[in-house]
């Protein structure tokens, strides 16, 4: 291979440009080119496909910045409709027309989905990414565990996961994703300044989360030491949720909840709203499951316990909700996002060299330590063909404390133990230069736009 080309999709995360970074450097050392293509699967949908020569004379392009967050290339949720042949050879041939030799795919299981349809035109390979960490499987064998039921949805079914079984860190594939870290480093510091609040006004604070129907964010919390943690893997029961709540207030007189976004309970339903609308990956929106736990709090203790006490006014002032939000997908990666980010990058590069295809680079625990290794994209499929997200395995999380159980503990012990660095703390200094009061944000949309390319019209 001469030149490939290397896209990023889906939302944002932290670890883009590193991955980005992570390849270019492994492109240069092989004098291999790399184009960048602008906006995702867009600007493959564009007829004129912007893109970026991003290692021109096999060197990197000095806005290609490790350490930023997001991405230069920008991103966006468009897919290829595997269904939609006539496109897909449109998009193939414009690759063609770019001389492009194979494709490398920045994101997680949606692009994935979005990806296969070009693997019958070219080689295509996966280096993974996304917040939620759920891309891949707790074990090899997983992806046989789904089942399909009929329901009166438009499809006229829908997939569940029969319970899994027990299984070694060693044996999870994908250990973790590029972005997973910081959004944790984010969110558990989110967690620890809201305490303070919530800890001076006696007052009860519930903190939302993102991760959709993952736990993982959520679990990785648990190092901002939430009182309670509830996860869309393990249904709350409710008498038990605030049972534990008031035992928690009657000791310290303040309570702290995470929750993430799918929460559900014992009868199933998800405690979040769900939007009517889908984004292009056909992912449903979830909204409001703080909220949700909010109105059950205030039902179920009532205004007596509070004012009774002289804390609060009413519950429902006693009880606060809080979102992370998008800060959790954005800024600055921590050490170890950058670091396996730039590796995985990297790795499927070479994957691609050695002539592998519709695979994924990965991150493997072994022995203690960290690995690169790769996957056939297939072995993620269900028996009707679909790579469903990966759940966080209910051995992680103990249901009566509302807290990582010890193998839990175990694995964000593996991750976060060494996963910030010296620079990480220095560059907190950055934030009060005294050039920021003088000089305006300097966005690296417009050095790149200076430099992209397009297709002319065949």
């Amino acid at each position: 291979m001469k030149r490939i080309a290397i896209l990023t999709a889906g939302g944002d995360t932290p670890a883009l440009n590193a991955t980005i970074a992570g390849a270019v450097h492994r492109a240069n050392q092989l004098r291999v080119e790399v184009y960048g293509i602008i906006k995702g699967f867009s600007g493959l949908l564009n007829p004129q496909v912007p893109h970026v020569h991003l290692n021109p004379l096999f060197t990197s392009i000095p806005e290609l910045d490790p350490t930023r967050g997001g991405t230069l290339l920008g991103a966006s949720r468009d897919y290829v409709d595997a269904q939609d042949l006539e496109t897909i050879a449109r998009v193939a041939e414009r690759l063609h027309r770019l001389k492009v030799d194979g494709l490398i795919c920045v994101g997680g299981d949606g692009t994935l989905n979005g990806m296969q349809p070009l693997g019958e035109h070219l080689p295509v390979v996966l280096a993974p990414k996304t917040i939620d960490n759920d891309l891949g499987l707790n074990y090899l064998d997983e992806a046989s565990e789904w089942i399909r039921e009929p329901n009166g949805s438009s499809k006229g079914y829908e997939y569940k996961k029969r319970p899994g079984r027990e299984f070694g860190l060693d044996e999870m594939v994908n250990y973790a994703t590029p972005g997973f870290a910081t959004a944790v480093y984010v969110s558990a510091t989110s967690v620890q300044r809201i305490r303070t609040t919530a800890e001076s006004h006696r007052r009860v604070s519930i903190i939302e989360v993102m991760g959709r129907d993952s736990g993982m964010i959520a679990l990785g919390t648990a190092y901002g030491q939430p009182d309670i943690i509830l996860v869309p893997e393990c249904p709350f029961d409710a008498d038990h949720l605030v049972e534990r709540v008031l035992a928690v207030l009657d000791k310290q007189k303040h309570a702290v909840l995470v929750v993430s976004e799918g929460i559900r309970d014992v009868q199933g339903h998800i405690l979040g709203a769900i939007s009517a609308s889908k984004d292009p990956a056909g992912n449903v929106q979830y909204t409001g499951a703080a909220e949700a736990i909010k109105r059950l709090l205030v039902d179920r203790i009532g205004d007596a316990f509070f004012t009774q006490q002289r804390r609060n006014e009413s519950a429902d002032a006693a009880i606060f909700v809080r979102k992370v939000g998008h800060t959790q997908r954005g800024g600055r990666p921590i050490q170890f996002d950058r670091f396996y980010a730039s590796q995985l990058g990297g790795k499927a590069v070479d994957l691609l060299m050695l002539g592998l295809h519709n695979c994924i680079s990965t991150l493997q625990y072994r022995d203690g330590g960290f690995v690169l290794d790769s996957i056939d994209a297939n072995k993620l499929r269900d028996r009707w063909g679909n790579i469903h997200a990966r759940p966080l395995s209910t051995t992680f999380y103990d249901r009566e404390r509302f807290q990582p159980s010890a193998k839990g503990v175990e694995y964000l012990r593996s991750i976060f133990s060494n996963a910030l660095g010296v620079d990480d703390v220095e560059s907190i200094r950055s934030l009060f230069d005294v050039g920021n009061l003088i000089h305006p944000y300097n966005s690296v949309n417009v050095d790149v736009n200076k430099r992209i390319m397009r297709l002319s019209e065949a």
